[in-house]
């Protein structure tokens, strides 16, 4: 047996018209062991004859995603069954990267599948998820333009290189179409909101030498504001206060907060008053969106004066407004040389909405009149004119050009390609300056006071119980202008082919040299900078910035051998050399896999495989960056007798704000893998097919930043001693050392104890594990009188996801551990019905249970089904109706979810779509 040793970074899948045509015919994601001509399939670079390989891949071709019912690529993605993870989304508008859109295969992370475009690397999202990490977002690839994407879940890196850990998602675009197609999709959404526009032009070209693909592209959708979800918009929806509206609190709208006085309110004279009707006046003379409420159960009169309101401004799905085009074309010279090209270009200027804009003092200020106070006050959409929109510009850039031929009467294939990949976006946010937003309330500046130098002021209370108009509003106001951009350039040289003959048949090898550089840069506004120091900076906005590039080189080879007529051997090495500033010099990774079929109609597998992924650019450029964040301080809460996961330590004085720093490091090492898959391919019938899969994944080194609640509430049980069910911790012990030294707390008799900024930064961490299986069934039937019906199922059960943060520490079971919010179990479905000129396809998607926000059980799965119906009205032209969420199915009921906006952001709020179809081929 032959071994294989490569060292090579992503390279090129050879996807020839033969594959296209053929994968064109199929409307399922669900492998089949039907021989074809040969073809290259994502997770090995040999040419085969069988579809199915040692690794199990599954297909969704562009004729699946209208069947499902969708629009674009990722809302087919997004329903895989292997997608476990959660990922931040549109609802995360205060976060870093509310417009892009992420993958998780198997709940290990947004980058830890690796995501190509015609088998070539894509630039990442300029823009860090979570601040903290890049990844590759889907919202840049037109639908039209795809043929088909195919999923290779488990570890690639013998094949692929860095970042191949949980899988490889390589979208392939059309390269064999004839004549043209129109498309046209309008629709809205059933509960208000979300209308959406998608117009697509498909067509193509060829003569005896040449070949050409042309694709158009315009995606316009109109966002969906909290305020047009009654579920959402207010914060008398919190499940606390279903049953008891009289208790139920909201965001403070207005407040000034007297050390000693405590809340003390304008009354109807102006003088500042702790009672109830001073506060019942103030409350209704700053908006009448304030509404006064009691902040506990126990307290006999209202004491706050609360917007409840506040959430329903924000954006809960951003509005589009996307142009795609692509251009894909083939020259021969000769029968043995072809030159070709690929070139994919999306602009796009896309809005969202966070909620509205406010102020508070940053920590305790001094008045020479009042004392030591603080004070907060949130504007209303009166105030500030409407939504204050976000608004976020990219544009992607994607080509791909080569040569292509065959070597020795056809035996080799060689290909020579040079790619690059451009991502580039502009963000628009309005914010108060620093400055202006401070005078307005305060005044000047008068000195500093206190051993604390806390600063001194003339408070301007009649301004912070008093409405303001529009155009104050505005003059505070300031547009942050950032930019960010990300490129990915790669030239590579791939040969294909058979080697020698054995009795079993002919020895396949691929052979790959490739080399790569890779940059990034996040240009933020200078104003938002942590250490900016001219004049208006901008009020509490801290940015993240960074920036590096890296090259990277790399050599691979590969393997079939086949050992027996039906017994084959993959083998599969790989070393990329990296030459930038961390501590990676080079990785190598091995890959072998069997493929046994002692019958035709049965195929057994298995692989083992070795990954890694290099430290992420932004955890290694990051430069000290900073922004406030709300956490929940568990420690107060525990030393007060509150229970940290109880709405009674979500109040003012337990959830606040705090500064949080980031700073990237370059002493990370690389992430390293270890991947088996052992699975069954069984055709039970004529046109009846089941797999089943499993899959194990250990990762070590992950690098990551610890989650803030997670850390908060670790750092709470380290200095108590024990956890929240009173079992012992030791506070000695390495994670509880490093935790507890990453939070600094305000000691003073004015500071109460409270966290005033805690230190984030990537570690290298301990290990991550997964284990579980997948299983898909297909089987098609066709009668003569009834016409064609399709079934299909594909179900994913996570059986182990375990956790170790610190080598010493002991390994979470995270799977079940109620802190974690991935899900143990997807599936999705489709029945289809086909006869003469009518078409229709049913399409259900599960996500399996989740944790209660109270950790105390699990809630219920979360089911939608889509519908789509088509009918060719002429030879030419087709008509249909799509319907998203058939049911108007919403979140799972969780009772103990009390934070806004009270279910996890896995779950769509938007509710019902319907969307009218029309196609016209010429």
């Amino acid at each position: 047996m032959s071994v294989a040793i490569a060292f090579a970074v992503a390279a090129l899948s050879f996807h020839g018209p033969t594959l296209a045509q053929e994968d064109s015919d199929k409307s399922d994601h669900t492998p089949s062991t039907t021989n074809l001509d040969k073809v290259t399939i994502t997770g090995s670079r040999i040419k085969r004859v069988d579809v199915e390989g040692p690794s199990p891949v599954t297909v969704i071709t562009a004729d699946d995603i209208q069947k499902e019912g969708f629009s674009t690529v990722y809302e087919a993605l997004s329903t895989l069954s292997q997608f476990t993870g959660s990922v931040q989304n549109e609802l995360n508008q205060s976060g870093f990267t509310p417009n892009a859109q992420f993958i998780n295969l198997r709940g290990l992370g947004p980058g830890y599948q690796l995501v190509l475009l015609n088998g070539k690397r894509m630039a990442d999202y300029p823009m860090p998820y979570n601040s903290q990490s890049n990844a590759v977002s889907l919202s840049s690839i037109p639908a039209a333009a795809v043929e088909r994407i195919e999923i290779m879940t488990g570890g690639a890196s013998a094949i692929y290189g860095s970042d191949a850990v949980a899988g490889v998602i390589n979208i392939i675009t059309k390269s064999n179409f004839e004549g043209d197609s129109l498309y046209v999709r309008g629709g809205t959404t059933s509960r208000g909101g979300g209308d959406t526009g998608l117009f697509q032009w498909t067509g193509g070209k060829s003569g005896e030498r040449w070949n050409l693909i042309y694709a158009l592209e315009y995606l316009n959708r109109e966002s969906i504001l909290a305020s047009q979800r009654d579920f959402m918009d207010s914060y008398h929806d919190n499940p606390r206060y279903r049953d008891d509206p009289h208790n139920a609190t909201a965001a403070s709208g207005v407040y000034l907060y007297q050390n000693g006085p405590g809340y003390v309110w304008p009354d109807a004279n102006g003088k500042l008053s702790g009672s109830v009707d001073a506060l019942r006046s103030a409350c209704a003379a700053t908006s009448p969106d304030f509404q006064p409420f009691r902040s506990a159960r126990n307290i006999a009169d209202e004491n706050r004066c609360g917007y409840f309101g506040y959430p329903a401004t924000q954006s809960i799905q951003n509005g589009f407004d996307k142009a795609s085009a692509y251009l894909s074309g083939t020259l021969d010279f000769g029968q043995n040389l072809q030159v070709y090209g690929q070139l994919l270009y999306t602009r796009s200027k896309n809005t969202g909405a966070s909620a509205t804009r406010f102020w508070q003092t940053a920590g305790w200020v001094h008045d020479p009149d009042l004392g030591y106070l603080q004070a907060q006050r949130i504007f209303t959409p009166a105030e500030t004119g409407g939504p204050q929109k976000s608004v976020f510009e990219e544009e992607t850039f994607s080509l791909n050009l080569g040569l292509r031929g065959s070597w020795w009467d056809g035996r080799f294939d060689w290909d020579a390609g040079l790619s690059h990949a451009r991502y580039d976006m502009t963000i628009e946010m309005p914010y108060f300056t620093t400055d202006r937003i401070n005078d307005y309330f305060f005044g000047d500046l008068l000195g500093y006071v206190g051993t604390n130098k806390y600063p001194s002021y003339h408070v301007r209370v009649d301004r912070l119980f008093s409405p303001m108009s529009p155009a104050d509003y505005q003059s505070l106001i300031t547009t942050v202008h950032s930019t960010a951009e990300s490129q990915s350039t790669q030239g590579q040289f791939a040969v294909t082919g058979d080697l020698f003959d054995l009795p079993a048949g002919p020895v396949g090898m691929a052979f790959v040299l490739e080399g790569a550089r890779q940059k990034y840069a996040i240009n933020p506004d200078p104003r938002s900078t942590p250490d900016y120091t001219g004049k208006d900076s901008i009020y509490n906005l801290t940015s993240t910035r960074g920036g590096g590039s890296r090259d990277r080189y790399a050599l691979g080879l590969e393997f079939g051998v086949p050992i027996l007529h039906n017994l084959k051997a993959n083998l599969a090495g790989r070393y990329d050399r990296y030459d930038d500033q961390t501590d990676v010099d080079g990785a190598f990774t091995w890959q072998a896999g069997l493929e046994w079929r002692p019958v035709s109609s049965l195929l057994l597998r298995g692989t083992h495989a070795t990954s890694f992924r290099a430290p992420d650019m932004h955890y290694v450029y990051s430069g000290n960056s900073g922004g406030y964040t709300y956490i929940t301080d568990a420690y107060l809460c525990r030393t007060k007798g509150i229970d940290p996961t109880s709405p009674d330590c979500s109040g003012p004085d337990y959830n606040y704000q705090v500064f949080r720093t980031y700073e990237g490091r370059k002493d990370l090492v690389e992430e390293e893998g270890r991947s088996n898959t052992v699975g069954v391919v069984w055709d039970v019938m004529d046109q009846m097919s089941v797999s089943l899969d499993y899959y194990s994944i250990k990762l070590e080194n992950q690098v990551g930043e610890i989650d803030s609640d997670y850390l908060m509430r670790t750092y709470a049980d380290c200095r108590l001693g024990t956890d929240i069910r009173g079992n012992p911790v030791d506070g000695g012990s390495p994670s509880c050392t490093h935790f507890m030294g990453l939070i600094s707390r305000d000691e003073s008799s004015l500071g109460n104890g409270k966290v005033d900024r805690y230190s984030a930064y990537p570690v290298n961490q301990s290990m991550i594990r997964t284990d579980g299986f997948d299983v898909t069934w297909k089987y098609a039937l066709d009668t003569d009188r009834r016409g064609k019906f399709s079934f299909q199922a594909n179900y994913t059960h996570v059986t182990k996801l375990d956790l170790q943060r610190f080598a010493d520490d002991e390994v979470e079971n995270i799977r079940d551990g109620r802190r974690y919010f991935n899900f143990r179990s997807r599936a999705n479905w489709m029945v289809g019905w086909e006869k003469n000129d009518w078409q229709t396809n049913l399409y259900g998607y599960r996500y399996g249970s989740l944790p209660s926000w109270d950790e105390s059980t699990r809630i219920a799965p979360y089911l939608l089904w889509n519908l789509d119906v088509q009918k060719k009205i002429t030879p030419k032209a087709t008509i249909g109706v799509s319907v998203v969420n058939v049911f108007d199915n919403l979140h799972p009921r969780d009772d103990s979810y009390t934070s806004y906006p009270y279910f996890w952001r896995a779950f769509s709020p938007v509710g019902r779509q319907v969307f009218a179809n029309y196609r016209y081929t010429f």
